[in-house]
């Protein structure tokens, strides 16, 4: 196998999702519906876009129905073909057969580079790509294979990353950068959550990774840090400091599922894209806007 040939993704879906409790306490995070499809499946279809076949999905203890979605339903696919629901019974067909799904838990939640390294098994010694779920993206070029792309003509890590406001650079891990060409810069270093006077610049790491294996002994040696933790940065830092590593900027439209706002906001543009749902959305939030203008005005 080539050592530029991706083939395989790791999808981290172990955490405990407190940001949307009361929901989150019997259902994972990563099942919460975006329209009509859950966040992870929205993650497991950009790999797939990107020519990923291998989906390795790091779970917990609560997370079966993660496994369940991605499994066939007998009985509801002898259901909905007795019924005549051919088109929906496709789908839910499609859903099974996106690509190859490995399972490993993940048993105590010891941060991000922890979660990379229960796959290691399963990755072996070839690059792979890292996608976190809380990161919906929307983009004409999946945002994993802008990234693929730059491995393939540079052979080193490459991690996208996009431009964002100073003040929210305390939120992200944010790189130094060598600009190479519009977009791609050489990674020199990388800092998780500066104050925005600290900060090396506003180029914020987004949630997408592509890596080499050479990344495992150096997590398998990285200091465990807040909340005893294994941090990925931590992990880059180091790897960046023995070959090359690369900052793509993602092109496309990002949405931050990861907190109620976030999942609300991409739940408008997703619903208002929707081929069967978005006229009619749309409708309603111009009748919702026309409402308040003339209650303002009373």
């Amino acid at each position: 196998m080539s050592r530029t040939t991706v083939r395989k993704a790791v999808i981290p879906a172990a955490g405990l999702g407190t940001r949307f409790l009361p929901v989150t306490k019997a259902s994972p995070k990563e099942m919460l519906p975006l329209v009509d499809k859950p966040l992870i499946q929205y993650a497991v279809e950009e790999a797939v876009a990107s020519g990923i076949e291998d989906i390795i999905i790091v779970t917990g203890r609560g997370k079966r129905a993660i496994e369940d979605h991605f499994d066939r339903s007998v009985e509801l696919e002898e259901n909905l073909k007795s019924a005549g629901k051919s088109q929906l019974l496709h789908q839910i067909r499609q859903i099974s057969n996106l690509a190859n799904f490995c399972y490993v838990r993940q048993s105590e939640a010891l941060g991000l580079g922890h979660a990379v390294l229960c796959a290691q098994h399963l990755i072996g010694d070839e690059p792979f790509a890292v996608i976190l779920g809380d990161e919906i993206i929307d983009a004409a070029v999946p945002a994993l294979a802008q990234l693929i792309h730059v491995y393939k003509k540079r052979h080193g890590a490459v991690l996208g990353v996009q431009d964002v406001p100073k003040q929210d650079v305390s939120r992200y891990g944010i790189v130094t950068p060598k600009r190479l060409a519009a977009g791609l810069h050489r990674v020199q270093d990388m800092v998780e959550k500066p104050s925005p006077s600290d900060a090396p610049s506003t180029l914020a790491v987004i949630g997408r990774y592509v890596l080499p294996p050479e990344i495992f002994p150096i997590l398998r040696k990285t200091v465990p840090g807040k909340n005893g933790e294994i941090q990925l940065t931590d992990a880059l830092r180091e790897l960046a400091k023995k070959s090359p590593m690369f900052a793509q900027e993602i092109k496309g439209q990002r949405h931050d599922a990861g907190d109620k706002l976030g999942f609300l906001i991409a739940t408008v543009e997703f619903a208002l894209k929707n081929p069967t749902l978005g006229t009619d959305f749309n409708e309603y939030l111009l009748s919702r806007t026309r409402m308040i203008t003339n209650d303002r005005r009373k």
